[in-house]
């Protein structure tokens, strides 16, 4: 039998999966590595076309064949390398077969899934099994959410005491170069698809998270509200929305892994995004309105899926955005955090503060191109770190969010590497 490979991109011919292949080129040095997929042409065709960009010959970069429906091929791939990179969305569609493989073979998983239900009925009915297997799944490992969950997780470590509560102020634009006039969109299509499905069965949320966890949480005080539907930020001098992403959701399944793991205080969390005028923010309002309404039915779920320029206000399209755009796309994550100074930790973290929390602490995330550069960087570290610190995360496997999987680990260190990595920063400390 043949020696089995460090790492397969799965997915690899498509939109995500190819600027995983062109990354995997500088964050894979050194590891044996292969891609998989259903057509063999495209999947060499993804080899050529990469490695012309990269300048390095990849015709011997091994070639597997495995397609999602294929449960058999899907196996067999699975047990040709120490851990899958799936990039192959919507997950809701296509991801459970993939993981279920990879468990089976004894083989880790990583994807870039921002899509909470496919998530959490991964944690729901497999959690068990691959702590059993010696196997770790981790999803929400892109732009989607590495820099909020791993944003608290730095956070925290640099607070120097007990944190309460998180806020996070999402801005993103993109930066003019000179001659530039793109019009292209700024998501592909499997993302727009992928996030009509999420919002359309967004109901099956509370039946999976009753069954997944029971028992509820205590309060903790005081208790952060979320701030009104449209306000002015005094923190990023931005006009804001709730963020509508999966952020908020996988940073508060990381804050019940460390209670539940830990005994640790859990912080609560907002998420929001920012824009530069109540005007821009008053047509996002209006087109997320459409979009919400039209997801919920068959026959507006096809108008968005045949449609996604018109209904998306030009951030989506078939196409996907050009490269280019991407180069020039930039974001940050700013994070407020409330709390207590460390000499006035508890003895036990469900103990309850009797006096209003007195220190702040800000932080910022950013990076370049989030959607495909930085996400594809950050899938490719979340393997390497698997790879080389298993030891240093819980249970010796499981289905976990990102913060609880690499929280002891140098991912942080590793995402700020590379070219189209993360900055985490520190901004005021009060």
């Amino acid at each position: 039998m043949a020696e089995r490979l460090d790492v397969i991109i799965f997915g690899a011919s498509g939109f995500t999966g190819k600027y995983t292949v062109l990354e995997a080129v500088t964050v894979l040095g050194g590891l044996r590595w292969g891609i998989a997929g259903r057509n063999p042409e495209k999947l060499r065709a993804t080899l050529k076309e990469v490695g012309v960009k990269a300048k390095k010959d990849l015709s011997q970069v091994p070639v597997i064949i495995a397609d999602v429906n294929d449960e058999a091929a899907l196996l067999e791939m699975a047990k040709k390398c120490r851990i899958v990179v799936n990039t192959a969305g919507p997950y809701r569609f296509y991801g459970e077969n993939v993981v279920k493989a990879c468990i089976e073979a004894g083989t880790h998983h990583v994807d870039v899934s921002g899509e909470p239900q496919y998530m959490e009925t991964c944690q729901l009915k497999y959690d068990q099994l691959a702590r059993q297997k010696g196997v770790y799944v981790v999803s929400a490992c892109g732009f989607d959410s590495i820099p909020a969950d791993m944003g608290v997780i730095f956070l925290e470590k640099n607070f120097d005491g007990v944190v309460n509560s998180v806020e996070s102020f999402l801005e993103s634009g993109i930066k003019q170069g000179e001659g530039s006039n793109d019009s292209s969109a700024g998501l592909n299509y499997g993302t727009w698809e992928s996030a009509i499905y999420g919002l359309a069965h967004s109901d099956e949320l509370r039946g999976i998270r009753q069954q997944l966890y029971p028992q509820k949480l205590p309060k903790f005080y005081p208790v952060l509200r979320p701030r009104p539907l449209l306000f002015r930020s005094s923190e990023v001098d931005k006009v804001c929305l709730p963020f509508p992403g999966s952020d908020r959701s996988v940073v508060m399944r990381s804050q019940r892994f460390f209670y539940n793991q830990d005994m640790k205080r859990p912080v609560q969390m907002q998420a929001y995004v920012g824009f530069s005028s109540w005007m821009i923010a008053s047509v996002v309002i209006f087109f997320a309105s459409i979009f919400g309404l039209l997801s919920k039915f068959k026959i507006g779920r096809t108008l968005l899926l045949k449609y996604p320029k018109l209904f998306s206000g030009g951030l989506a399209s078939r196409e996907g955005p050009s490269e280019d755009s991407m180069e020039r796309t930039f974001f940050k994550m700013t994070f407020k955090a409330v709390g207590w100074p460390r000499t006035d930790r508890l003895a036990e973290g469900s103990d309850q503060y009797t006096e209003p929390p007195t220190k702040t602490l800000m932080v910022r995330v950013s990076g370049m191109n989030p959607g495909y550069g930085a996400t594809c960087v950050a899938l490719l570290c979340t393997a390497l770190t698997i790879l080389r610190e298993s030891e240093k995360m819980p249970n010796n496997g499981g289905v976990l969010t990102p913060a609880a999987a690499f929280s002891k680990t140098t991912l942080i260190s590793e995402l700020e590497k590379h070219e189209h990595g993360m900055k985490f920063e520190i901004l005021a400390n009060k």
